[in-house]
């Protein structure tokens, strides 16, 4: 599970898309939380997470300064185990993209309702068997 994606297109409506994630974040960085602010260089931006630019799932698209973006862009992959505890930015991102993973909801308040069960199964420590019984 350590590959990351490149393909696919910007959809059509990629500006429309990438406004409704800003706005949805107030126009502020979802890292770092600072305010959209050209002369600053905190320039919003919207980054995917698996960087495929067809893929506009929520869980996938994330207001970003320019400033963070640069940072985690070749960091963050989406399909990697990871050792450590996630940033807590980054929790229900992962959740989701867990829960596309492995086939179950994915939509934002389930996901936000199993976060922690989610990552969990994301990072190997419950099985999808184990995931369904805590889930119940």
């Amino acid at each position: 599970m350590a590959r990351r994606s490149h393909g696919g297109d910007y959809p059509e409506n990629w500006e429309e898309i990438a406004k409704q994630v800003k706005d949805e974040a107030n126009w502020r960085c979802i890292r770092c939380n600072h305010p959209h602010d050209i002369e600053s260089g905190h320039v919003l931006t919207v980054h995917h997470l698996d960087m495929n630019p067809g893929n506009c799932a929520w869980w996938n698209v994330v207001a970003l300064c320019q400033r963070c973006h640069l940072h985690i862009q070749h960091k963050v992959i989406m399909h990697r185990t990871w050792a450590f505890e996630h940033a807590v930015w980054f929790k229900p991102y992962v959740a989701g993209f867990y829960a596309h993973y492995n086939r179950l909801p994915e939509d934002r308040e389930y996901v936000e309702a199993h976060k922690d069960l989610l990552i969990m199964l994301g990072q190997g420590k419950i099985t999808k068997v184990d995931y369904i019984t805590l889930e119940l």
